[in-house]
């Protein structure tokens, strides 16, 4: 987002707070927050689309983008799950709709998403298998009930595709409606990113008999209290490599585009 990425989108509604995740204590309550009381201290994530974020201080949330923080972590680790961990589970969960005994191939699980996503199969009871090498093709054997494809690329999607068992879906992260939305600005860019997707979903139908989808996060008050109930199980983490002060948000994110960190 800050080398304009999403321009298009965000870019009227300058200046932009960054920032997805929080851990902290609630500070104060609407008159219609029934769930959550000042002072008890919460996890969560905001959708990708919002405006105000959650590098500041004090940031806005709704109810349902927050659960009790787990309180066998501290907010340092419970800050770097519930984004990724969301964007896994509505791709497994509610895309996919994995279940016990399913083969799930999560092409680049050595990123947060990718990461989150090994360990809810595994708590689902699935077989996850995390690939990120480029001979997938020829190493890997069998067939599967999903794929989350957090890299992308033709090649890379051509061979997720070919590893799908029939009626069952390809999910990536690397959509093309942000991308499209720039190049055309909203107006046009959002009905071409339709259209394109539509297109996709008929072609993978009609060739491999597969469900094709570009999938994101979204707030689900459900799914984060599972992943808070799993990360005090000890079932789901997502390691913190390093931290950064709020003041340099700006070399984090370096740090991050330049591959000198994970995430």
């Amino acid at each position: 987002m800050r080398s304009g990425y999403g321009r298009s989108i965000f870019g009227p509604l300058l200046p932009l707070i960054l920032g997805r995740d929080i851990s902290g204590e609630v500070a104060a309550v609407g008159a219609s927050v029934k769930g959550l009381t000042v002072g008890q201290e919460v996890f969560g994530a905001l959708h990708p689309t919002a405006v105000r974020g959650t590098y500041t201080d004090y940031a806005i949330l709704s109810e349902d983008e927050l659960a009790p923080k787990p309180a066998s972590i501290t907010h340092v680790e419970a800050s770097a799950i519930p984004f990724a961990a969301l964007t896994a589970w509505r791709a497994l969960k509610g895309t996919a709709r994995i279940s016990e005994g399913q083969r799930l191939l999560v092409v680049g699980g050595g990123g947060a998403v990718g990461f989150a996503a090994v360990q809810l199969a595994v708590a689902a009871r699935c077989h996850a298998v995390d690939y990120t090498a480029e001979d997938m093709a020829l190493t890997i054997k069998g067939k599967f009930d999903a794929v989350l494809d957090t890299i992308g690329g033709s090649e890379t999607e051509r061979i997720s595709v070919s590893l799908l068992k029939k009626g069952r879906h390809y999910m990536t992260l690397q959509g093309e409606a942000a991308s499209l939305t720039d190049r055309y600005g909203t107006a046009i860019g959002l009905p071409v990113a339709s259209a394109v997707l539509l297109k996709k979903q008929i072609q993978y139908r009609s060739s491999h008999g597969i469900e094709y989808w570009w999938t994101f996060m979204r707030a689900d008050s459900e799914g984060l209290h599972k992943i808070r109930r799993l990360s005090e199980a000890g079932k789901l983490n997502i390691p913190v490599e390093k931290t950064f002060p709020i003041t340099q948000v700006r070399e984090a994110h370096e740090a991050k585009e330049k591959k000198q960190i994970y995430g």
